[in-house]
């Protein structure tokens, strides 16, 4: 039976083995060749931090609350993971009318040697040495949506803080944009290097200098006209808000997992008028320019990006394991991340 990565608690990956079926009507059933490791999110919930352990999320008061003396919650753990991914096509159902078997596609599933997704929320990939590539969809369309709401115009100054996957791409767009200086902000030498050559005219590292400051002072004493805040350490988000300018713009993109650093809003951000926005592609979030965007165009147009080799993603892979070894890539990304800015786990191919 197929096995798919189960987090059976806090930092213990395990795997689960689970029936396919055939697929019916659009239905297609995939087997997986390539997932990337959500360096964000995925480990947030890898170390037990995400609010669903502890809180129920209320889906009418879009709120996190304590259950009710008549409501159970239901154990988080064990926990499914996963998000993008590429595979060849085995089986089809029978309404299926764009993808044929040995297709190769890639979308949204999980960690999983198969999966049955409904024909029109895949995407066809153009050839295989594209694979690897597609995979970045997913930060893709985050850092998007980020710049998206940055408002970045012709001859801004875009500061970003966090080199992940989300935000090597994000100084991409930025650049893309139109901005006229794109500074890196990043703890770890080995991402910052990464940045200058995927495009960034300014690295700063936080461990090094007072980066709010150090932006300030390399803008001419201006500052940055935004910032993005793509790290999820609450430091990060303080000197996000110390670096822009007087009625600059932030736009927080990162999942704050750790309760760890202090945004202090006595500062900078009520001194200098700056408007702090939240950037959040899911969850059922509309795009700020809907209907014009919405998820869909979203993602074709990253696909685009990425087809296009306007981004460049290469850089961003630092480690292939198999998928028997994923314990081993969730603990690396966890306890030693530099430059493991994206843990690709492959799959060996069989016969269904």
């Amino acid at each position: 039976m197929p096995l798919e990565i189960i987090l059976e608690s806090p930092k213990k990956i395990n795997f689960r083995e689970y029936q396919d079926r055939q697929p019916a009507d659009d239905e297609v059933l995939v087997q997986t060749i390539v997932s990337g490791i959500k360096s964000g999110t995925e480990i947030n919930l890898y170390r037990g931090l995400a609010p669903f352990v502890k809180e129920l999320w209320d889906p009418e008061l879009r709120l996190f609350r304590f259950p009710e003396t008549n409501e159970k919650l239901e154990p988080f753990f064990p926990h499914s993971l996963g998000s993008w991914a590429a595979g060849k096509v085995i089986a089809v159902g029978p309404q299926v009318k764009h993808f044929k078997v040995n297709d190769l596609v890639h979308g949204e599933w999980k960690h999983r040697q198969t999966a049955i997704l409904r024909e029109n929320a895949l995407y066809p990939v153009k050839n295989s040495s594209l694979l690897e590539t597609m995979l970045f969809t997913d930060p893709a369309r985050f850092a998007l949506v980020a710049v998206h709401d940055a408002s970045i115009k012709l001859g801004d100054r875009v500061a970003v803080f966090g080199m992940g996957a989300i935000g090597l791409l994000a100084i991409q767009m930025a650049r893309l944009n139109g901005a006229e200086m794109v500074i890196a902000v990043d703890p770890i030498p080995g991402r910052l290097e990464i940045a200058k050559k995927l495009g960034a005219d300014a690295i700063v590292n936080p461990k090094e200098v007072d980066a709010g400051r150090a932006i300030k002072e390399m803008t001419g004493k201006k500052g940055a006209d935004v910032a993005i805040e793509i790290s999820g350490v609450y430091d990060a988000l303080q000197h996000a808000l110390r670096c822009v300018q007087q009625g600059g713009l932030v736009v927080a993109a990162s999942y704050y997992g750790t309760q760890s650093g202090r945004v202090d809003l006595s500062r900078e951000w009520h001194h200098n008028r700056i408007t702090l926005l939240s950037s959040m592609p899911v969850w059922d979030c509309p795009h700020r320019d809907y209907p014009l965007w919405d998820m869909s165009r979203i993602e074709r147009q990253v696909i685009s990006l990425l087809e296009n080799q306007r981004l460049g993603v290469k850089p961003l892979v630092g480690l292939h394991l198999p998928f028997e070894q994923a314990a081993k890539g969730y603990a690396l990304i966890d306890e030693n991340p530099e430059g493991k800015v994206k843990i690709v786990l492959t799959y060996i191919e069989k016969e269904p």
